[in-house]
Parts: structure tokens; C-alpha cells; sequence
């Protein structure tokens, strides 16, 4: 069997071979395809399909009223060449994306490790603790009232009364500050669904492997965790950095929240803004289309990455 099967790989087949392999591989695995085809048909109308659409509609201008009508890369040019605002969205993205998603992520990982060595009771209430703000919806505009222009937000009232500044300080609305305080609020509303998913992967483990790998000379807690908990997770490990990488780069509705829409100065304006801006205000869905491809080429190319990285674990 094992011999068949290396000459097969080694065998370069032509396409009629090869589709007539795969018609015989349906027809032995028609169960299994029965099973999945809800599941693959769904996926295929709600994922798949918008994808290929965008990626056709950012060729065109499309306003919704009329016909799409070709215009090339004229989108894409216009974007990076004609479009400084989108510049300054990249440029704000990155920086967004590259704080919060990577810390985002290895709190989550630390979080979940250390808490997964508590009793059982302390462990339930922490890992509900610590979900509780992804689950609360707007629970995030409490940070509005804290960061609130006016002396009667809490931030600038505890500044007052120490005398550590003598006006308020409309924390939402300059520039300076503005960034930092969006960075804070999406970590805190960004760390719940990763650290659930890393806590399944800890629970998941078969605690055999430890006692194994200390008879083959595991000596403490760090070899451990390199080489037996983090290759056992690798699966929920990419979840988790899928989760990040989505939740940094596609930010919008939080951030509009906070500091309004457009922010003062673009100080904390995003790709996925930008996007929302010319979708659902301007109707110019074609130059949204280019943008949504720019975006998701761009989460893509991370997954990989990162995908990359993580098979080094281990090693």
C-alpha cells in the first residue's frame, strides 16, 4: 500500500487522470461529502462567494443605482496614489494592529496559563471575569464616562482633585491622547474570546504527555510549556491569533464610539472606517470593494505568517 502510494506521488498525472481520480474518490466518500455539503454550501454563499464579488466589484464603480462599469485598477491607483486619507488610516491600522493584536494575544496565552492552575472554582470565576467584557456588548462606553472632557469624568476629577492638572483635558477629542485611550479599550474588549479559547486548549491536554516527558527528562515548568503545552495547542493557538489578527485590523464600530466619526484630525481613523465611510455613506461600493480586498490580502498574508511561526513551536 505504502509502495502504491509513493509511486502515485511520484507519478505526475494529467488532468483527465487526475479528475478521474477525484470522480472515484467522491463516489467511494459519498457519505462523507453527503454530510458536509450544508455546511459547504453555507459557507460557500456567505464567505466565498461575498469574497469573489468584492474582489470582482473593485475593478468596477459601482453606486448602487446604476450598472457596475469597468474601470481596471483605477480603484487600487486612486487608493494609494490619490487618497491621503487612506494613507493615514494604514499608518494608524498598523499601529493599532501591531499593539493590540501581539499583546492582545500573549496576555491572553499567559492569562489562561496561569489561571489554568487554579482550583476548578477560582478557575470558573476568573475565566468569567475575564470574558465578561466580550460578551457585554456596549459595556465599552463605561470608558466614554471615565474619559469624559469635562470635570465630572473620573479621569480628569481624580487629576483635579490631586492637582495634577488644573483644567480638564477633553481626552476624546485630542489627538495626542486619542490613540493610547482606543488602544486601552479595545485591548480590554479584545481579551476574552482568545483567553476562552486558550483555557479550552490547556483543559484539552492529556496530562499523560507531562508525566511522560518528565520520565524523558522534562526539568521544569518552561520546558514544559514549550515542549509539551504549546505544540498541543497549536491548533487553538492559530484560533486565537486568527481572532487577534480580525479583531485589530477590522476595528471600527469601538472606535467610532468613542471618539466619533471622522476623529479629530484622522488621529485614530482605520482601513476599516475608511471602508464604512465609502460603503454605507458615500455608496461608492466599488473603491470600498478595493479597499475590503486590500484588507483581507493584507490579514491573509499575517495568517500565514504567523501559521509559519507557529509550526516552529517545539522544535
Amino acid at each position: 500500500m505504502q509502495t502504491e502510494t509513493a509511486l502515485n506521488s511520484k507519478t505526475k498525472l494529467s488532468w483527465k487522470e487526475k479528475i478521474d481520480r477525484m470522480k472515484y474518490e467522491a463516489k467511494q466518500n459519498k457519505e462523507a461529502y453527503l454530510f458536509f455539503a450544508p455546511f459547504g454550501i453555507l459557507f460557500f454563499v456567505f464567505v466565498i462567494f461575498p469574497v469573489l464579488i468584492s474582489i470582482v466589484l473593485s475593478f468596477t464603480y459601482f453606486n448602487m443605482l446604476q450598472w457596475p462599469s469597468w474601470v481596471g485598477w483605477e480603484n487600487y491607483i486612486r487608493l494609494f496614489l490619490g487618497d491621503d486619507v487612506f494613507l493615514i488610516a494604514i499608518q494608524n491600522t498598523l499601529v493599532f494592529s501591531f499593539i493590540t493584536g501581539p499583546v492582545s494575544y500573549f496576555l491572553c496565552l499567559i492569562f489562561a496559563w496561569l489561571i489554568n492552575e487554579l482550583k476548578p472554582k477560582l478557575r470558573a470565576f476568573l475565566t468569567l471575569l475575564f470574558y465578561a467584557p466580550s460578551i457585554s456588548g456596549q459595556a465599552f462606553l463605561i470608558w466614554t464616562i471615565m474619559f469624559s472632557g469635562d470635570m465630572y469624568g473620573y479621569i480628569n476629577g481624580f487629576l483635579l482633585r490631586f492637582g495634577i492638572i488644573d483644567r480638564p483635558i477633553i481626552w476624546l477629542q485630542e489627538p495626542q491622547y486619542m490613540m493610547t485611550i482606543v488602544i486601552i479599550v479595545v485591548l480590554w474588549m479584545s481579551l476574552g474570546t482568545s483567553f476562552l479559547v486558550f483555557i479550552a486548549g490547556l483543559q484539552g491536554i492529556d496530562e499523560k504527555l507531562y508525566e511522560a516527558a518528565a520520565i524523558d527528562g522534562i526539568r521544569n515548568r518552561w520546558q514544559e510549556l514549550w515542549y509539551i503545552t504549546l505544540p498541543s495547542m497549536r491548533g487553538y493557538m492559530m484560533i486565537g491569533a486568527i481572532l487577534s489578527i480580525t479583531g485589530s485590523f477590522a476595528a471600527a464600530g469601538q472606535i467610532t464610539a468613542l471618539v466619533g466619526f471622522p476623529s479629530t484630525d484622522y488621529a485614530v481613523h482605520t482601513v476599516m472606517q475608511h471602508l464604512e465611510d465609502y460603503a454605507n455613506i458615500r455608496y461608492e461600493m466599488g473603491y470600498a470593494s478595493a479597499i475590503a480586498v486590500v484588507l483581507f490580502a493584507t490579514m491573509v498574508s499575517l495568517q500565514k505568517i504567523i501559521q509559519r511561526l507557529l509550526g516552529k513551536i517545539g522544535n
